[in-house]
Order: structure tokens, then C-alpha cells, then sequence
């Protein structure tokens, strides 16, 4: 399997890893019994992101797509980070193997659960604005990746 120099380098030096204590959003998704696990923290003021951080459990391509994920939303306002797609953090980083494209969809998802997050506590129903974060992206339920 043989990933990218992009993906190497955000695997070796993963951008805004960490936590925010006071963020506006905390989104987590995958499962601890399949294997990756991510949990990003958003910190917004007036509809811009203006801090993002992660923390991931997984493998190396999980840990590069969740650092090329928040380098991708961070600056934006919340309308642009919604339309982040896993297709779009896969081709930031020149391309992942067929077996890793799971990584980058819970990259993408686990931004859509932090702004669900966020808009909860601000009151505001996230469903029509987000939609729904997926619990799995295999149509045939075989998860193995914790999607």
C-alpha cells in the first residue's frame, strides 16, 4: 500500500492536534471495536470557524486525513466547512489506497457531528442545516472501518 507524500507528512506531522476546552462544537464518530475513532473540536465566532483541533485513534491515513480535514475548514465560515467532502480531503492529499477511503469520510463526518454539536447548543435544530451524520458508509452493513 503506498500512500502519497502528502499523507506521510500529515501522518508525521499532524496539523491542530489536540483539544479545545471551551469549543462551540465537539463532533466524534467511528467505533472503539472496529478501529478509528475521531473527535474534532470547533471554536466559532460569527458563523467562521476560528480554531479547529482533533484527536484521532487509528491508523496512519486516519491521522492524515483528520489533519488535512481541519487545515480544510479552518478560516471558513460553517456554509463552506459543511461542504467539505471526503472526496475533496482525499484529493488534498494526492489520493489514498481504495482499502483507506473509509478514513476520509469520517474525517468529513466527524466535522458534520461537531457542527451538529454546535448548533444543538446554540438551540438551533442542526438536522435541516447539516443533515444527518452517517453511522456507516457501507450500504450493506458489513462495517469494518466503524462508519
Amino acid at each position: 500500500m503506498a500512500y502519497s507524500e502528502k499523507v506521510m507528512d500529515h501522518f508525521a506531522n499532524p496539523r491542530n492536534v489536540g483539544e479545545i476546552p471551551d469549543a462551540d462544537g465537539i463532533g466524534e464518530v467511528g467505533n472503539p471495536t472496529c478501529g478509528d475513532i475521531m473527535k474534532m473540536y470547533l471554536k466559532i465566532k460569527d458563523g467562521v470557524i476560528t480554531d479547529v483541533k482533533f484527536k484521532t485513534f487509528g491508523c496512519g491515513a486516519a491521522i492524515a486525513t483528520s489533519s488535512m480535514a481541519t487545515e480544510m475548514v479552518k478560516g471558513k465560515t460553517i456554509e463552506e466547512a459543511l461542504k467539505l467532502t471526503n472526496k475533496a480531503v482525499m484529493e488534498a492529499l494526492d489520493g489514498l489506497p481504495p482499502v483507506k477511503v473509509h478514513c476520509s469520510v469520517l474525517a468529513e463526518q466527524a466535522i458534520k457531528a461537531a457542527l451538529s454539536d454546535y448548533y444543538t447548543r446554540i438551540g438551533v435544530d442542526p438536522l435541516p442545516i447539516v443533515g444527518p451524520v452517517a453511522e456507516c458508509s457501507h450500504e450493506d452493513g458489513s462495517c469494518s472501518c466503524g462508519l
